[in-house]
């Protein structure tokens, strides 16, 4: 009897464990994650990781957050997973990789009455160029020795142009989707050049256990067979009505 008491209550530990919910976080980044009207979080990346999530039967709640502390929450916290992460070489080691959900070019917008040229990724050095806190795309450029100026925001950068507060702004445009800014800035934000390629995850603290990393990586090739994600990124793609 004293050898079965441990032993049950081992089982017990490691259940509680394997059935701990993921914390996950996510940006305010409308069209990929927001807040809908009924206040769910809701979007194209953010309906791929619910689907994810109801197939693999995982219990999980979302919040939204700005990007830095989104990111370094799943670095530092147990059984918690950030989206959508670009898997870069600097990254590689803090997470375990649930993805790819989708692919993405990193490019350089500019304002449409801009007077510099821009034919290559050198042309842009001498240029004041607009990221945001803690995202890929700021540390891929600052570790090259570009001038960036980082804000709180991605979605401020847009009016930093207009206002020519920078020169440049690096954003990432999921492959084949409209204008990543207001409508109403169509006609004066235009895309300059791609600089990059990058495919992005659900990355995972490395607390996450293996088997459920693996569950969901299933899933999710399932997902990506049976059409699942196409219709979901269609549903967005779709304009305005």
């Amino acid at each position: 009897m004293r050898f079965i008491i441990p032993t049950l209550f081992l089982l017990a530990t490691s259940s509680c464990v394997r059935a701990a919910p993921l914390h996950i976080t996510t940006e305010h980044l409308p069209p990929a994650s927001m807040v809908g009207a009924d206040g769910v979080i809701t979007g194209r990346s953010t309906d791929k990781i619910r689907e994810l999530m109801a197939r693999t039967g995982t219990e999980y709640k979302i919040e939204l957050l700005p990007w830095k502390r989104a990111l370094m929450m799943a670095q530092t916290q147990a059984h918690t997973c950030v989206y959508s992460t670009s898997r870069t070489p600097e990254r590689e080691p803090l997470f375990k990789w649930v993805g790819p959900t989708d692919e993405a070019e990193w490019q350089f917008w500019g304002r449409a009455d801009h007077r510099f040229p821009l034919n290559n990724l050198d042309d842009a050095r001498k240029l004041r160029i607009g990221t945001s806190i803690g995202d890929a795309r700021d540390d891929y450029l600052r570790s090259r020795g570009f001038n960036v100026d980082a804000a709180t925001n991605d979605l401020v950068n847009p009016q930093k142009l207009l206002l020519n507060r920078i020169d440049l702004w690096a954003v990432a445009v999921r492959n084949g989707a409209a204008f990543p800014a207001p409508p109403e800035w169509a006609d004066k934000l235009v895309p300059l050049m791609v600089f990059h390629r990058v495919k992005v995850y659900l990355a995972c603290n490395p607390s996450v256990p293996d088997e459920l990393i693996d569950k969901l990586n299933a899933a999710l090739a399932e997902m990506r067979r049976d059409g699942t994600l196409q219709r979901v990124d269609r549903k967005y793609d779709q304009p305005a009505k």
